[in-house]
């Protein structure tokens, strides 16, 4: 199928599926049958062992009751060194919708959603973590919140319960995406998030980009908005991510900005950073010539001067680089690939 055809059979499925969830007490959730959606479970893991009974259990309770014979569950074991697909094969010999797929090493939980994504088939295509924190009861939610026109919902888990070296980091961490992003979200890295098939088609993940998804999404041009979830203590295991994710997704941050919002005009980024340095720099000489003039200083005895000229060819060097990468990008320029939205024939 062409990619201009999943696009317009994607906007068609939009209107396919209403789930209407009802909250009732304890957070427990009634709903009815999506109209004829189907829907596509993806969930990354590392040694759970202790967790993919339940979690499978609880996952098969709300599908059958969402979408009936119209669901699929991928697992991805991301090189997991416990007895993780031997449980997996244990769901998968009871239900054969539950599928896993098994890495020979760990790559990364970017990986493992890659790899996922270019299997599931599902009209809408829900994330989530295999350490029972996240709750398979806020699916039809999130399906719900799609259902309003969205084409990707994070979840927000607004009460955590994590660590203070955990929830301090990541406040800050996304504070600091949504400002550089200019998407509003106060949770980019939930697990728990809803998606249309022609997003987790279009938006490429690798490295550790998943925690950008939402930003990726965006800059695509789909709308983008969250839901507050649930979440619930870890039970089982340890968690596999420390601080330095922190230091690591800043710079991922950077590189998304970059390849996305600059690789087709490199000139934009390296011009106005190299632009802003040369006029430091022409700025300050100029300062200290005319003091010179005046006879109030001698430049040999400035090390500003010296700074001043840095500054200039390094500004100047930027912007080289900028026209360079131009070059480069006209003469490798092939037929752009657009993110069509519908189509009318």
């Amino acid at each position: 199928m062409s990619e201009d055809s999943q696009q317009s059979r994607s906007s068609h499925n939009r209107r396919r599926y209403r789930p209407r969830p009802e909250r009732t007490e304890g957070h427990s959730s009634q709903y009815r049958q999506m109209d004829r959606g189907t829907v596509s479970v993806v969930i990354p893991l590392l040694n759970e062992e202790d967790s993919l009974t339940e979690l499978a259990s609880r996952l098969e309770k709300v599908l059958n009751t969402l979408a009936p014979n119209r669901y699929d569950v991928w697992f991805i074991d991301d090189g997991s060194t416990d007895n993780s697909f031997r449980v997996l094969q244990h769901i998968h010999s009871k239900n054969s919708r539950f599928k896993a797929i098994r890495f020979r090493r760990n790559y990364g939980k970017s990986a493992a959603l890659a790899v996922a994504f270019a299997e599931v088939k599902g009209d809408v295509v829900i994330t989530m973590d295999a350490d029972l924190q996240d709750d398979p009861s806020e699916i039809p939610a999130l399906i719900a919140k799609l259902d309003e026109g969205y084409d990707l919902i994070s979840g927000w888990k607004r009460k955590r319960f994590d660590p203070w070296h955990k929830t301090l980091p990541s406040k800050l961490f996304n504070i600091v995406t949504s400002i550089m992003s200019g998407v509003k979200l106060h949770d980019f890295n939930c697990g728990l998030k809803a998606y249309r098939n022609v997003v987790v088609k279009n938006v490429q993940v690798y490295g550790e980009m998943h925690r950008y998804i939402p930003a990726l999404a965006h800059w695509e041009g789909f709308k983008v908005a969250e839901l507050p979830v649930q979440h619930h203590p870890r039970q089982f295991g340890v968690s596999k991510f420390g601080v330095s994710r922190f230091l690591k997704g800043f710079l991922d941050l950077l590189t998304v900005m970059f390849t996305t919002r600059y690789i087709k005009r490199p000139l934009h980024f390296f011009g106005t950073v190299g632009s802003l340095f040369a006029i430091v720099g022409f700025v300050t000489d100029l300062y200290l010539v005319v003091e010179w003039f005046m006879g109030l200083t001698s430049l040999s005895q400035r090390p500003l001067a010296l700074f001043g000229v840095a500054m200039i060819i390094v500004g100047v060097q930027l912007i080289s680089i900028g026209l360079v990468g131009e070059l480069i990008v006209k003469n490798n320029l092939q037929s752009e690939r657009y993110s069509v939205r519908d189509k009318l024939e």
